[in-house]
C-alpha cells in the first residue's frame, strides 16, 4: 500500500508498505477519506526522523472495515462496516481509558497518525477494534473524517463550556476548528460572534451561521463584542481556537462577569490579569479533542440536524498529491484539505 510519512524539517515522502494484517483484537480499515489537520504542520516541521521514528500520518481517518481479527466480536466490528476512528489507544484499564478519554492515559498512551501509531494517510489503516465509532449511514466519509478530529474537537468544546441556546458566544479564530465551533454553536441555538483577521474566513463564518463577524485588524474585538452584547457586558461564553497569546487574553476579556472561555488552540501560554478570574469570577477551561462517547454523540448530532460538515473542506487530493497538498496547506493557500480514496 501507499502511505505518507513526515521526515521532519518540512519534508515528507510517499512510501510503499506491506498491506497490514489484523492481530486478534484489531481491524484493518480500507480508507475512504483522511483529513488534513493544522496540528499536522507541527509534526511536519519537527525534528528530523528516520527508521522506527517514522509513522504514517493522518489522524482524521474514515473508511470501511476490510478485515477483522479472530477475537473481534461482531458487535464491535464486521467486514463492510462504515467507521470512524477515535485515534488514541492506552492501557485500556485506567480511569481515563474506561471513561473513553483514552488520550489522557498515563500508562500506555498511543496516538495514531502523528506520534507513535500509523494513521490514515494510507490505503489501509490497522487499529484496535475498540477505537472504532460507527459512521451513520446518512453521513459521508468526508464528514466522518472531519468529525474524527477538528469538528469533534469543536463539539467537545461547546459541551465543555456548557453553551445554552439563550447565550451569546464569541468564537475567536475561524480556521477549520473555529468554523466548526461557529456552525455547531448556531445549531445549538446560540447567538454567535465570529472573530478573525482574514476576510475570507469571516465570509465563511457568515455562511456557517455567524450572527456577527468582527475583523480584528480593523476593530478591537473586545470592544466590538461589548457593543454587540447586553448592557455592554460581554459574551456569555467564548471559545478560543487560534493558540495566539494576545487572542487568548481577548477571549477572556470579552466575557461578561461569570462568563466561561474554552481554550482549544494548542501550545503556547495562557496569560491574563487575575482580576478577570477573581473579581469578575470568570472561568477558564481547556478542551483537548473528545472522548469516544462524544465522537459518537457528535456524529449522531450532525446526522439528526443535517449539518453540512463537508463544506469545511476547501480542497480534495489524491494520496500521490500529498507533497503539493501540504505545501499549499503550510502556505495557507488552501483551507482544510482531505485525501480521497477510491
Amino acid at each position: 500500500m501507499k502511505a505518507v510519512v513526515f521526515l521532519g524539517e518540512g519534508k515528507l515522502e510517499i512510501r510503499e508498505y506491506p498491506d497490514p494484517v489484523p492481530g486478534p483484537d484489531e481491524v484493518v480499515i480500507r480508507m475512504k477519506a483522511s483529513g488534513m489537520c493544522g496540528s499536522d504542520l507541527n509534526h511536519l516541521h519537527g525534528p528530523q526522523r528516520t527508521g522506527s521514528q517514522l509513522v504514517i500520518e493522518g489522524h482524521e481517518p474514515c473508511g470501511v472495515v476490510e478485515a477483522v481479527g479472530e477475537a473481534v466480536r461482531p458487535s464491535e466490528a464486521k467486514v463492510g462496516d462504515r467507521v470512524m476512528v477515535h485515534h488514541y489507544d492506552g492501557c485500556r484499564t485506567c480511569e481515563f481509558c474506561r471513561s473513553g478519554f483514552t488520550q489522557y492515559c498515563p500508562n500506555a498512551r498511543k496516538v495514531y497518525g502523528g506520534l507513535d501509531g500509523d494513521g490514515g494517510h494510507a490505503d489501509f489503516m490497522k487499529v484496535p477494534a475498540h477505537t472504532l465509532i460507527k459512521l451513520p449511514d446518512s453521513l459521508s466519509f468526508k464528514t466522518g473524517a472531519a468529525i474524527s478530529c477538528g469538528f469533534g474537537t469543536a463539539f467537545a468544546a461547546i459541551k465543555r463550556v456548557e453553551l445554552s441556546a439563550d447565550e451569546t458566544v464569541a468564537v475567536f479564530g475561524q480556521g477549520p476548528v473555529g468554523l466548526s465551533a461557529t456552525m455547531l454553536a448556531k445549531a445549538f441555538g446560540a447567538r454567535v460572534i465570529a472573530v478573525d483577521v482574514e476576510p475570507s474566513r469571516l465570509e465563511m463564518a457568515k455562511a456557517f451561521g455567524a450572527d456577527y463577524v468582527v475583523d480584528a485588524r480593523e476593530k478591537d474585538p473586545v470592544a466590538a463584542i461589548r457593543e454587540l452584547t447586553r448592557n455592554g457586558q460581554g459574551a456569555d461564553k467564548s471559545i478560543e481556537c487560534s493558540a495566539n497569546a494576545t487572542v487568548r487574553r481577548q477571549a477572556i476579556q470579552a466575557l461578561r462577569p461569570w462568563g466561561t472561555v474554552g481554550m482549544v488552540g494548542v501550545f503556547g501560554k495562557v496569560e491574563f490579569d487575575s482580576e478577570e478570574l477573581i473579581q469578575l469570577r470568570k472561568t477558564v477551561v481547556g478542551s483537548l479533542t473528545f472522548s469516544k462517547n462524544q465522537q459518537e454523540e457528535c456524529a449522531l448530532f450532525v446526522a439528526e440536524r443535517g449539518l453540512d460538515v463537508e463544506s469545511l473542506f476547501t480542497n480534495e487530493f489524491r494520496l500521490d498529491e500529498a507533497e503539493r497538498a501540504y505545501e499549499l496547506f503550510d502556505q495557507r493557500k488552501i483551507g482544510k484539505g482531505v485525501f480521497i480514496f477510491d
